[in-house]
């Protein structure tokens, strides 16, 4: 077990999950993401630490676009809104035209994320932030987060995570196949 200070290590997960999304997606293309285990993949990341909460951030698609996607989606949120200390924060989603084609794409989810990492970082919320996330975007807010004296560990993917991001967290775990498996 991790001690700080002579108390056991408190943690907080905070996941990109549009990244997550597809990045299982990729590696595991035949398996049904809504039997993705969170309360086991949280298990594993916390380590024996005591876990505070685990933060999911995400968008919820658009009914009128996808109403069968919708609702998938909305159970797959009723799921995760049932795990103890999960908190699903739901972002926008944003619809854009790319070569005359309408797509849709998740916005202000990695604000809203690394907002929610410094404020906490700033309100000693916990002692270790555990990012699951190949973006490296977040750079700047895992530096804040470290000047503030607190660990960031950086959860990426086989073939597919931040170079950057990894330099600059205290840990680095980097996730494959056989492991992400494990959690469906």
């Amino acid at each position: 077990m991790s001690k700080t200070d002579n108390k056991i290590e408190r943690i907080i997960i905070f996941i990109d999950g549009n990244n997550l999304y597809h990045i299982v997606k990729r590696m595991l293309p035949n398996v049904r993401q809504i039997e993705f285990n969170f309360k086991k993949f949280s298990d594993y990341l916390t380590e024996g630490r005591r876990l505070i909460s685990v933060y999911y951030y995400t968008a919820p698609l658009d009914k009128s676009y996808d109403e069968e996607g919708y609702m998938k989606q909305q159970k797959f949120f009723d799921l995760l809104q049932r795990i103890p200390s999960f908190k699903l924060v739901l972002c926008r989603m944003q619809k854009v035209k790319i070569d005359g084609k309408t797509i849709y794409q998740v916005k202000e989810d990695d604000i809203h994320l690394a907002v929610d990492m410094v404020k906490l970082a700033y309100n000693n919320a916990y002692d270790t932030a555990v990012l699951v996330s190949s973006d490296g975007d977040f750079v700047p807010a895992v530096l804040v987060v470290k000047e503030i004296g607190k660990n960031v560990e950086n959860i990426g993917f086989e073939n597919v995570f931040s170079y950057h991001l990894k330099q600059e967290c205290d840990r680095f775990r980097k996730l494959g196949k056989r492991e992400l498996a494990q959690f469906f």
